[in-house]
């Protein structure tokens, strides 16, 4: 397959899509196979709370607990640094990362959606290494400087869909890109997988003597990207 990333679906019978043919059809949902499912994945303290309020305020995009195992793993391995979440959201991604990170390590989130930063402020904002801004994220990622953060969670459009390069200036060498949600999600709008392969297309296009891709046919996909030192 080139080495492209292969997801599979179950509709009904199992079919292998290559990345060149992200879509959903609406007349056979196409169901994403997890089958590295970890029931005994342990939550970070206040995840349950903030998860009760997202629902409360129909927050529909919160992190899984795989991605958050996930993004607890990685920071555990980045001590003394600074991390970017682009998209707060309400926190669920955050306190992962937050209970993954070292003292002296540093979290900035940036969420646009008022609503949502006010869960995140209540439930996390007591932890010192963490800042939440609220702001509209691209006009915020064009403001910070080159190389400048060691870990990037970019989990909205701004720096992903939208100002993708901000993410790979910001970087620092020897430093980490996480994307989920890159395998076709129920909640996506018909207008979104081309989105999505576009994306997918600027990364097959990195300079390979700059940076390492990793993907991920696992949960909602995961693409790790790295600048290499």
């Amino acid at each position: 397959m080139d080495g492209k990333l292969v997801p599979f679906f179950f509709t009904k019978e199992i079919l292998p899509l290559s990345h060149g043919e992200l879509k959903l059809d609406n007349s056979n949902f196409l169901v994403i196979i997890n089958l590295m499912i970890d029931s005994t994945i342990e939550v970070p303290l206040f995840y349950d709370e903030i998860l009760h309020q997202s629902q409360q305020v129909g927050f529909k995009m919160p992190s899984d607990k795989a991605t958050g195992a996930l993004l607890r793993a990685l920071a555990s391995s980045k001590p003394r640094s600074r991390f970017l979440e682009l998209g707060t959201g309400t926190g669920l991604g955050a306190c992962w990362l937050l209970e993954g990170m070292d003292p002296d390590s540093t979290l900035l989130s940036v969420e646009f959606d008022e609503r949502y930063h006010r869960i995140a402020q209540k439930s996390l904002l007591h932890d010192k290494r963490l800042q939440l801004v609220l702001e509209e994220g691209l006009s915020f990622l064009e403001k910070l400087t080159d190389d400048s953060f060691d870990f990037i969670y970019a989990d909205t459009w701004p720096g992903k869909y939208v100002g993708f390069e901000h993410s790979l200036r910001i970087l620092k060498k020897g430093g980490i890109i996480v994307l989920d949600d890159m395998l076709p999600q129920p909640n996506w709008p018909e207008d979104h997988p081309p989105k999505v392969e576009k994306l997918l297309q600027e990364i097959d296009e990195l300079p390979r003597n700059i940076y390492s891709v990793v993907r991920q046919c696992w949960y909602t996909g995961h693409i790790l990207i790295t600048k290499k030192a």
